[in-house]
């Protein structure tokens, strides 16, 4: 089974730096992908939107775990996203550890009672930001995501032309 591994990082992390930890463990280029976000800044992480193409890439890889796609949204905005694709558990293990040795920050759901989706062998804590998700074409995350303001400036009503778009 393929499987995704989605983490967060400040934006202050060396992405190239961990694209050559991960290439020397011996994944592919071509199935690690780095995003960064850029936001306006003084605003919290409620007062964002994101881009379509981010929006429906967390919304694929989190679609039965709406937990985990809201942390990770959040704690996504105005940093850096290394995903890494892999083809089996013991590559998305490994892929993990190497992440988390160049800093990875932590995002977790709250410990629960139901534990049917993580594997045999593995603890909640080690599964977090491994998903059972194949590469998919159309659901990805650019190399650079956008964060506009949901914050209305001006008339909020698109249908008339004369409005006010400050």
């Amino acid at each position: 089974m393929a499987y995704t591994v989605v983490s967060v990082f400040p934006v202050t992390v060396d992405t190239e730096e961990i694209k050559k930890g991960l290439k020397e463990k011996g994944f592919s280029e071509a199935n690690i992908i780095v995003s960064k976000s850029k936001v306006e800044s003084g605003m919290s992480a409620d007062q964002y939107q994101e881009d379509k193409q981010t929006q429906s890439f967390f919304d694929y890889v989190f679609a039965h775990d709406a937990e985990m796609l809201d942390a990770y949204r959040k704690h996504s905005i105005g940093r850096s996203n290394v995903i890494v694709y892999t083809d089996d558990l013991e590559e998305a293990k490994a892929a993990k550890e190497v992440l988390n040795k160049y800093g990875a920050l932590e995002v977790y759901r709250r410990p629960s009672e139901k534990r049917d989706t993580i594997p045999d062998g593995m603890t909640e804590h080690e599964y977090n930001g491994i998903i059972a998700k194949a590469r998919h074409n159309i659901y990805f995350l650019g190399s650079e995501r956008v964060y506009h303001s949901n914050q209305v400036k001006g008339m909020d009503d698109e249908m008339d032309s004369l409005g006010s778009k400050d």
